[in-house]
């Protein structure tokens, strides 16, 4: 008996998984579960997996549908592993709790780098594991270097196709394939879900859709800086001759970000719809066909556009390629490519011709830059196509994707000549400096 263990903790995860399933990309099993999981950071506030709407809609691919917040309670699913000693006590407890017997088990996981996923494969010692990818992470490199014991048992990584021609990063350490969840399969899944939006307003034709991240959960930005990155996108949108947009808030987005839209869309002159309903973009592309798609770095952007085929404009990734830290936060890589890929808000012939702002052989060659940059003890492979992609792109806008500071430690071109390196550790030179800056102000004054 074989039983396949699917985990996922959003419906757009569960979507992918199902048009994988309808596209026979795994093998036959005896039984399939659905592991679901809730990873915000306060659980009990938003509504399961299993509870959302269009949920019902995916179900009937999987025979079983188990709880890992259940399962592992009180613990939250992020923060507890199995210790090393208690995994075959684990792994005797599932299989009673979840009735696996002596089945042979398959785990499909996505972000095999960090918990739940990661500590379900630890339980399951030796089951083969597929890791399938809902979003832009897979095209860059691996979050942290992986036990070779989790690594090793991954034999393919499953992918939408959101920028045709680009090939995954994601655990190629390992040697691990890629394969692409086939689009159509995946479009056929939305369409499914395309009336389960309870509660989705009219909204007239030639509306812009502004996507929120919740960027400040993240500590990437602040409340008030985030707030001010949507009214920019509701500027931006009016700019282009938009009378009327809808913003999609992050489902634990502060009620205030919403009245501060109202107020700028108001002074604007624009109509504003804010949807108070959690729901997937994707269904929102099907219900109200919006004539513009607005984001900062979001995967929905790039199924807007791959398969929707709607115009869409990026706007605030230059901060957020300042303010990613540390350098290897595994952020960077989508925001480097929906920065490099689409037309800023700010460039009206842009967005109004959707020219893409590079080529995907370029982008190809950015993004294994960024990776080796990001990881390269996890990479070594990568450093001759970085020396290569840095040395041809010294003066180019290119440069706003490394940090001198990471050029200079790797010593790749671009980065502090090693003679001049000693310069910012020298206490002489700092003091001078600190002496310059005090004169400076006292001018000033």
């Amino acid at each position: 008996m074989t039983t396949q263990i699917f985990l996922a903790s959003t419906l757009y995860g569960t979507a992918t998984l199902a048009a994988a399933l309808d596209s026979d990309c795994f093998g036959p099993a005896d039984r399939r579960i659905l592991l679901v999981c809730n990873n915000a950071a306060t659980p009990e506030t938003p509504p399961p997996l299993d509870e959302q709407a269009g949920f019902e809609r995916l179900r009937d691919r999987f025979d079983d549908v188990v709880s890992w917040n259940e399962t592992i309670s009180p613990f939250h699913p992020g923060g507890w592993a199995p210790r090393p000693d208690d995994v075959p006590l684990w792994e005797r407890y599932l299989r009673l709790l979840w009735r696996l017997g002596d089945d042979d088990v398959e785990l499909v996981v996505e972000s095999i780098q960090v918990n739940p996923a990661l500590g379900v494969c630890q339980i399951f010692t030796g089951a083969p594991v597929t890791v399938y990818a809902d979003g832009l992470m897979s095209y860059g490199p691996t979050r942290s270097k992986i036990d070779p014991l989790v690594g090793t048992r991954v034999d393919r990584v499953l992918h939408l196709d959101l920028v045709p021609g680009l090939k995954p990063v994601l655990l190629t350490e390992f040697g691990v394939a890629a394969r692409t969840v086939p689009t159509d399969a995946f479009s056929k899944v939305l369409a499914e879900l395309a009336d389960t939006a309870a509660g989705v307003p009219e909204v007239p034709d030639g509306s812009a859709l502004l996507l929120g991240q919740y960027l400040s959960a993240l500590d990437i930005l602040t409340a008030e800086e985030e707030e001010a990155l949507h009214v920019r996108m509701v500027r931006g949108a009016v700019a282009l001759g938009h009378t009327h947009v809808v913003f999609k808030p992050h489902p634990s987005a502060p009620a205030r970000w919403s009245r501060a839209l109202e107020q700028e869309a108001e002074k604007l002159g624009a109509a504003l719809t804010v949807l108070d309903t959690p729901v997937l973009a994707e269904v929102l592309y099907q219900r109200i066909r919006p004539a513009l798609v607005v984001g900062c770095f979001s995967t929905a952007l790039l199924t807007a556009s791959a398969l929707y085929g709607l115009p869409v404009a990026r706007t605030g990734t230059e901060l957020l390629l300042e303010r990613l830290t540390p350098y290897e936060n595994s952020n960077r890589i989508p925001v480097t490519i929906v920065d490099a890929l689409l037309p800023d808000l700010a460039d009206a012939a842009a967005v109004t011709g959707q020219r893409r702002e590079t080529t995907v052989e370029a982008l190809t060659e950015l993004v294994r830059a960024v990776a080796y940059a990001m990881q390269p003890k996890i990479h070594p492979g990568l450093r001759p196509e970085a020396e290569r992609y840095l040395a041809a792109h010294l003066d180019a806008p290119p440069r706003r994707y490394f940090k001198r500071r990471r050029l200079t430690s790797l010593a790749l071109p671009g980065g502090v000549p090693p003679q001049l390196a000693f310069i910012p550790r020298h206490a002489t030179v700092r003091r001078v400096a600190r002496r310059a800056r005090a004169l400076g102000r006292g001018r000033g004054r």
